[in-house]
């Protein structure tokens, strides 16, 4: 069957290009564009799946899609105290900013997150080994966590995440 990846909705425009990473804040429902996941409305899951944070159950019950299961391990990267719900702008202003961070994603990583590039992988990896590839599986979870996922099953990795309420359908068949 499928594996669908849909990211979360929108939270209040002042987080817009923060990174939320943990941080647990809700959607604005007056940024929800329905129209966008209207397919996904038609279809049928065998089981559907969220994060355990407000944006990604939020998003689930506006669109009427209860019954789901909350799983810790599908959150965003930890990223670091100190950098956690700052845009790029304030984090290019923090003491010890490199631009030389930027020069590879495994830097940036390093630079901005608490979790290791390893742990968040093996994370994403516990969650998808448990995954039936017979069942037609909806998961609501957040934009890294997708681009995790797609590069855990060896699919094209997009350059950014997808926009909020955004979805992304991908086989499971072979991952172990």
């Amino acid at each position: 069957m499928a594996l669908i990846l849909l990211r979360h909705a929108p939270p209040p425009r002042e987080y817009h290009r923060c990174y939320l990473g943990h941080t647990d804040i809700g959607i604005d429902r007056s940024l929800f564009d329905e129209t966008k996941i209207a397919p996904l409305l038609d279809e049928r899951f065998d089981r559907i799946i969220s994060s355990d944070l407000l944006r990604c159950t939020q998003t689930l019950d506006a669109i009427g899609l209860y019954g789901y299961t909350a799983d810790p391990r599908l959150r965003e990267v930890r990223f670091r105290t100190s950098f956690e719900g700052k845009t790029f702008e304030q984090i290019e202003q923090t003491k010890g900013y490199d631009p030389a961070v930027l020069d590879s994603q495994e830097r940036w990583h390093d630079f901005v997150c608490d979790e290791s590039r390893e742990e968040f992988r093996n994370r994403i990896a516990s969650f998808l080994s448990e995954l039936d590839p017979a069942l037609n599986v909806l998961v609501c979870t957040h934009g890294g966590t997708i681009k995790t996922v797609l590069s855990l099953l060896d699919q094209p990795e997009p350059h950014r995440a997808p926009d909020y309420l955004d979805y992304v359908r991908v086989p499971l068949f072979g991952y172990n």
